[in-house]
């Protein structure tokens, strides 16, 4: 598998393993054990939202300990994700993600919000999963990041923060 397929697969069904928008952080910690903290906490920040990874996948966490947001970075020489042994080459090209994508049979749009002249973004419309690539002068569209947005959710009352 490719990551191109791999990350198809995820925009298809929103979901990366147990890491999906609205998990339960203890769920996801559960099954892929403890991350690293990508931005360290400060006292200060104990009711704020935190970001975790595993490899190059990122993870926002609500104070009530819920996943809100979810990224793949993909601009590195090789990436690494959380249940797969080994590595993937990294920024796979505009042409490999859209060929993936049509092989998964998932259906995607550019979004003209987040296309600009160095940069496009595609979206898949039934998970809002966008597919961010840098667009180089000369050469092909290289995928930056792959993102699973936040569906809106807002914290009343946290719980607990993350740990």
């Amino acid at each position: 598998m490719t990551l191109a397929d791999l990350l198809a697969s995820v925009a298809l069904t929103a979901r990366l393993g147990p890491v999906h928008i609205g998990a339960s952080w203890d769920d996801v910690t559960a099954a892929l054990g403890e991350p690293r903290e990508v931005v360290p906490m400060s006292r200060r920040s104990r009711r704020r939202s935190r970001l975790f990874g595993y490899g190059d996948l990122e993870v926002f966490v609500c104070p009530c300990r819920e996943v809100r947001m979810v990224s793949v970075q993909t601009w590195t020489d090789t990436v690494v994700l959380p249940g797969h042994a080994g590595t993937f080459p990294g920024e796979p090209t505009h042409a490999e993600v859209v060929a993936a994508l049509d092989r998964a049979a998932c259906p995607w749009e550019l979004d003209p919000d987040l296309t600009f002249r160095d940069q496009r973004t595609l979206r898949v419309p039934s998970t809002r999963a966008a597919f961010t690539f840098v667009v180089p002068e000369d050469g092909e569209p290289t995928l930056h990041v792959l993102g699973l947005p936040d569906d809106g959710h807002t914290c009343l009352e946290p719980s607990r923060p993350a740990r």
